[in-house]
């Protein structure tokens, strides 16, 4: 039988235990790539290179499997996230109801594009298909609350504290 020697976690940062109890409860196994990366994007916030790397060593797949699933699910980021996060739904109801005038009074104000954060870190700009909250388009989630029927008014008001102040 081939043993398998397991790699030393990336560095002595104590979340890399929680990685690799996940790991252990799927056995090693290529089965619980998507479970492991949950893990490490739930205890660092994210997938960085090093990250990926240390996970499809340890379950044995390669890199590429890992980054082909950390890029295909949308709850996987490769970067790190800003302060806060403000997401734009643009599923049909918000669209018609003027997330498009959202998208762009983000898009001026901030300087960044759906799925980039400002330079300095504060703001994480996002969209989604459909928040399932139709009935109060459009709709916006300011750092997990949604927020209904909003202004592009109201939205820059919203984004001006977060990005005026240390909030």
């Amino acid at each position: 039988m081939l043993t398998f020697a397991k790699p030393a976690p990336p560095n002595d940062d104590k979340r890399w235990r929680l990685v690799d109890a996940t790991m252990r409860r799927h056995g090693q196994q290529s089965r619980g790539l998507i479970e492991a990366l949950h893990t490490v994007q739930e205890a660092f916030g994210y997938l960085d290179d090093l990250s990926l790397r240390y996970v499809a060593t340890s379950l044995r797949v390669p890199l590429s499997r890992a980054y082909g699933v950390a890029t295909f699910y949308h709850f996987f980021t490769l970067k790190p996230a800003g302060k806060h996060t403000c997401v734009i739904c643009t599923g049909t109801a918000c669209y018609i109801k003027g997330a498009p005038l959202l998208l762009d009074a983000i898009q001026k104000d901030l300087g960044v594009l759906p799925g980039e954060t400002t330079p300095d870190g504060k703001v994480s700009f996002l969209t989604a298909r459909c928040l399932g909250s139709c009935g109060l388009a459009p709709a916006v989630v300011y750092d997990q609350q949604v927020a209904g029927k909003v202004s592009a008014q109201a939205l820059r008001e919203h984004l001006s504290q977060w990005t005026r102040h240390d909030a």
